[in-house]
């Protein structure tokens, strides 16, 4: 199967929404993307899709965001959402998303991304549970669900602080 990963582009818009909505079976992830595109901070390169062909099968999106500390606010990526169309998750198609969405971070100079996610699925890039940084989230979720990955090594030693999401997410 010969996918090819790319960064989105205004046509892709619809199409980006429509993957989104079939592969959470809900609108919100779709309404998130939207949302984030009109934030300033939105940096296109980091919102990539997978084509087969000229299809769009799927998205992944990684945002910029803080990690507030006592002294001072550090940026940090989120990854959120990463999607397939039903009929093809599971072939490695969201991983690859991944794989290409990271190294594209590193190549920005990005140092780290956080996840809300599955705890079986997160690991295998390198996620390990946020509370091992001592970073924990602004909202109440499990922790084995939330999970840091440093891009640049040791770029969160010493740290310790609490993510804080964009209005964006909390609006879905």
């Amino acid at each position: 199967m010969l996918v090819s990963i790319r960064p989105e582009n205004k046509q892709d818009y619809k199409t980006i929404t429509m993957v989104n909505d079939m592969a959470f079976g809900q609108e919100n992830e779709g309404q998130l993307i939207e949302k984030l595109r009109k934030n300033k901070k939105f940096v296109k390169n980091l919102s990539l899709v997978a084509c087969m062909g000229n299809e769009i099968v799927g998205h992944i999106l990684f945002f910029p965001i803080q990690i507030q500390t006592d002294e001072t606010s550090i940026e940090t990526l989120a990854l959120a959402p990463v999607s397939v169309i039903p009929e093809l998750q599971g072939l490695g198609i969201g991983s690859e998303l991944i794989k290409k969405g990271l190294a594209k971070a590193r190549k920005l100079k990005y140092q780290s991304v956080v996840v809300l996610g599955h705890e079986n699925y997160y690991p295998k890039f390198g996620f390990r549970k946020a509370n091992t940084f001592n970073i924990e989230c602004s909202f109440d979720v499990p922790e084995e669900n939330f999970m840091l990955l440093e891009l640049e090594k040791e770029s969160l030693k010493n740290i310790c602080g609490k993510v804080i999401y964009p209005a964006e997410y909390m609006d879905v």
